[in-house]
């Protein structure tokens, strides 16, 4: 199978199908939304509920195609030879940043996750370069420069505009660090692969792990008291739409046109995160929007070069 390198030289000569802007709009929206649905979920259940609670209403949501799946031949001969990429797109893509992303949600306004969130593409190309032997150009170098730099002013600035470590921020770079590693592999492994059928499999890989985590917890006993009726709604909305039905467009993107045009959804996701977070009252810092203008100018020549 070609690299990625070779991939995105080669993709980089066409016109991407208008198709993949029309998807990338979409997805950026619904996800850009995540947040501050994370928040509302926060309302009523515990942070690893809400992690593994969006999981395990993915997986639930992807149970019928995969039981038509199995029976395919083809299809279980792809997924047996190719199931370690799967657990691994499963783990680093979904699993792990749902429990980093609910524990940040928890103490950082959605619009600053939203933000941070913004860091993807930049991971995505160090990871790239570092594992999967992508080829570092200048003006890439000087993005990922300026991503970081952008992201010392994310991260050290407090929900008050001032000078602070802001450790929870740290979660959510670590987050889209997981998320550089997943679009990799799923560029380089499961590309070959229709998105319905990966990521139906990513989730039949972790889904289960995510009710394991939910059973130890009073998870289901909350669902039936009448004050978690809002944030059972978000978190449903979060598993189905955002993990579920978007991670199959988003999978699809990457088919279309590239790991590292998918990966600029976060040039878009950040402004509806904003947005969302001034409907909700949160209120947001010059130094906070300096950070986020320099991380995407810094995203902007990574996908320039």
């Amino acid at each position: 199978m070609p690299s990625i390198s070779t991939q995105e030289t080669t993709l980089s000569t066409q016109k991407r199908p208008l198709l993949a802007w029309v998807l990338l709009f979409i997805l950026a929206l619904v996800w850009g939304s995540s947040f501050i649905l994370i928040k509302r979920s926060l309302v009523a259940f515990e942070t690893d509920q809400v992690a593994a609670g969006r999981i395990f209403f993915a997986f639930l949501f992807f149970s019928p195609f995969l039981g038509v799946q199995a029976r395919n031949t083809d299809i279980r001969m792809s997924v047996r030879s190719r199931w370690l990429a799967l657990l691994g797109a499963g783990m680093f893509g979904y699993l792990i940043p749902a429990f980093l992303f609910a524990e940040a949600g928890a103490h950082l306004n959605s619009s600053l996750a939203g933000a941070l969130n913004a860091l993807s593409p930049l991971f995505t190309l160090l990871i790239g370069v570092v594992f999967f032997g992508r080829v570092l150009r200048i003006w890439q170098s000087l993005g990922i420069l300026l991503g970081l730099a952008g992201s010392v002013l994310l991260i050290f600035y407090s929900a008050t505009g001032t000078f602070s470590v802001n450790g929870y921020a740290l979660l959510v770079v670590l987050a889209t660090l997981c998320y550089g590693i997943n679009i990799n592999i799923i560029g380089r492994f499961l590309s070959h692969m229709p998105a319905l059928v990966s990521t139906a499999w990513i989730f039949a890989f972790v889904g289960p792990i995510a009710f394991v985590i939910l059973v130890f917890t009073d998870f289901f006993s909350k669902l039936m008291l009448p004050t978690a009726s809002v944030s059972l709604a978000t978190l449903i909305c979060l598993g189905v739409l955002g993990s579920g039905v978007m991670s199959v467009i988003f999978n699809r993107i990457v088919q279309l046109a590239s790991p590292l045009f998918a990966a600029s959804v976060t040039y878009l996701m950040p402004g509806v995160a904003l947005l969302w977070g001034v409907l909700d009252g949160e209120r947001i810092y010059p130094v906070q929007f300096m950070g986020l203008g320099i991380c995407l100018l810094g995203i902007w020549l990574i996908n320039k070069s």
